[in-house]
């Protein structure tokens, strides 16, 4: 009877260790929700929207809808719909046909603005050559101010599971991936190939600026001469660490004003990745609702100050955050 107990008691202490290490890929490579970050709202419903907050859309219950501020906005070439408008976090921004642009106006609420997340003002700067008096905004019933460009309301797409994702193009014939300036985006829709060629090379001319490799992974090493071999994203700019986080229980320091300064790196497969330690590779569930990928456990982000591929100026910032290594570890950091 004892040999019984003792061994049960092995497994079950086994077991715990096993997840403890893991940091929650037993969970689908999530860590649990209930031992992240700060406690969710009493009462608050199972994740959904495809991983943009629980609460998105919360429409008719009184709750106000967690909105993805905008941040930096910026124009990318895409293959499905040529060139398309951005947040700061990289995420294709997309317009509604049922919404009305003169006067703004939102027809999503409800369980469409679950799957097509709202995008607010906040933090909202035009790209590079576009008229900042195209941006504006709206106010929602939930109080919301909804970010708008020409007029017309601004969302992501819950199924959008990366920067550079445009899943949501054409649904339903009635949702299009937005512009620049805030039209429908379509193939050619850019300043067309040649052009956008020839930009692309001035552009790598001007003050010596570094251009990421074409096919670059959504996580990479690259072997920066100061740092020695650190982690970057797919448009090759440089990855962080917040000292000020924890990697078990998995929390995060940076939040609200702090996340325009430093984007969270949103969810990248596993197989998608390139050099990578994937020892726990999970997915942060944020208590604001934002999937944040993380190294080790440890949350990652990027820097709003580096403004192109081999920029490292978020190092040392505050002495609290420091480039990452292959292995998730701090670079640079005494401690």
């Amino acid at each position: 009877m004892n040999t019984w107990r003792n061994a049960s008691l092995v497994l079950t202490a086994a077991a715990v260790l096993a997840l403890t290490t893991a940091c929650g890929q037993d969970n689908g490579g999530q860590a649990p929700a209930g031992s992240v970050g700060a406690a969710a709202p009493a009462g608050a419903p199972a994740d959904n929207a495809g991983g943009y907050g629980s609460d998105y859309g919360a429409a008719g219950g009184g709750a106000k809808a967690a909105a993805t501020p905008a941040g930096q906005l910026a124009a990318e070439e895409t293959d499905k719909a040529g060139e398309v408008l951005t947040d700061g976090e990289g995420f294709t921004l997309y317009r509604f046909d049922k919404d009305s642009a003169k006067p703004p106006k939102s027809a999503c609420e409800g369980d469409c603005a679950k799957a097509w997340p709202v995008v607010s003002a906040e933090g909202a700067k035009p790209p590079a050559g576009v008229d900042a008096a195209l941006l504006g905004e709206v106010a929602r019933a939930d109080g919301t101010k909804q970010l708008t460009v020409d007029g017309w309301p601004m969302y992501r797409y819950a199924k959008d599971a990366r920067p550079g994702d445009v899943n949501g193009q054409g649904v339903g014939g009635t949702w299009y991936a937005a512009a620049p300036d805030g039209k429908k985006a379509s193939p050619g829709s850019g300043s067309g190939q040649d052009a956008g060629a020839e930009e692309g090379a001035e552009q790598g001319a001007d003050e010596g600026a570094e251009a990421a490799p074409a096919d670059l992974a959504g996580l990479s090493v690259r072997n920066d001469p100061d740092l020695g071999e650190i982690v970057v994203d797919r448009a090759g700019m440089t990855v962080y660490r917040f000292q000020k986080d924890s990697a078990w229980p998995m929390k995060t320091a940076c939040t609200g004003e702090c996340l325009k300064k430093w984007p969270v790196v949103a969810p990248v497969e596993k197989n998608d990745t390139e050099g990578i330690s994937t020892k726990g590779y999970v997915t942060f569930n944020r208590p604001d609702g934002l999937k944040q990928q993380t190294i080790d456990c440890w949350p990652l982000y990027t820097f709003a100050g580096d403004k192109k591929p081999g920029d490292t100026s978020g190092q040392g910032v505050g002495g609290t955050w420091w480039a990452v290594s292959p292995q998730g570890k701090l670079v640079g950091a005494s401690k």
